[in-house]
């Protein structure tokens, strides 16, 4: 099977990105797939929520991968990959990465640095997930370039539905100029308190408005403390909570990815609404 590279990306932060790359990875990892979670973000917080609290005394992250990269330097493959035990890899992640994302804007080739070394690693995974940081800079762009498809978490909330275009705007660009593969895996309703009218109505207004373009997962993540509880305890939410909503609407969602969308129906069919 090829590896299959998604990118969970948007712009906004507190979206769920780093919360639905721990439990999405672990999802798979759980239904037989091997996983790679990468760490593109500087302030680390999939690292972080993977149990390494101290990221940068990590000796070798994503930064030191990409710079090896950028400086025609050879990579052992197993170099720097840390592995959790709850069944997934992990690239991790380190404030050095900010420099990174500076340099990378002289760079030669600039757009394809996180590409050219997830080439060297693909091969011994299903799935490769990348948690971009919350802007649209240089290293989401190299995620975007390297990934064949993204997911695209958002906050039950106005104003992240309402931010959406230019997420879309940018990955339309990738896709035009750098890699003509990229697709959209979906949109993935995040945070949502299924009791309040509001949540509705922007649910409704999500899949009105892109439905028709867009894929938009049935799965939508209930909000909960238990998120945050997981990630303080280095876990995912199976483990820090397996019979709880959030884990069952990953589970779902999970189910949805690998498109086993009946079967997550008739399992679940009260929680994929």
């Amino acid at each position: 099977m090829k590896a299959d590279i998604i990118a969970i990306a948007n712009q906004k932060g507190g979206v769920g990105k780093t919360t639905t790359t721990v439990n999405l990875g672990v999802g798979l990892a759980k239904a037989g797939k091997k996983v790679l979670l990468i760490d593109a973000d500087p302030q680390s917080s999939l690292t972080i929520s993977l149990g390494y609290s101290q990221p940068d005394k990590l000796p070798f992250t994503l930064s030191n991968a990409m710079e090896r990269i950028l400086m025609d330097q050879p990579i052992d493959p197993d170099e720097g990959i840390l592995y959790h035990d709850e069944g997934v890899d992990l690239l991790p992640a380190n404030i050095e990465l900010a420099s990174m994302d500076v340099s990378l804007m002289s760079a030669m080739s600039r757009e394809m640095v996180l590409s050219r070394y997830l080439n060297m690693v693909k091969s011994r995974y299903d799935y490769l997930l990348i948690d971009c940081q919350p802007s649209l800079g240089m290293l989401t762009v190299n995620a975007l370039s390297a990934a064949n498809r993204v997911l695209i978490p958002v906050q039950a909330e106005y104003l992240p539905v309402k931010g959406l275009e230019q997420l879309l705007s940018t990955i339309s660009k990738v896709k035009r100029n750098i890699n003509g593969n990229l697709q959209i895996a979906g949109i993935l309703l995040t945070m949502v308190d299924g009791r309040t009218n509001f949540a509705r109505d922007i649910s409704a207004l999500l899949r009105e408005n892109y439905g028709s373009r867009i894929r938009i997962f049935e799965t939508e993540i209930p909000h909960s403390v238990r998120a945050k509880e997981a990630t303080v305890e280095g876990r995912s939410i199976f483990a820090y909570d397996m019979h709880g909503k959030i884990a069952q609407g990953y589970d779902c969602l999970t189910k949805e990815v690998l498109q086993n969308e009946k079967q997550c129906k008739k399992h679940y069919a009260g929680l994929c609404l």
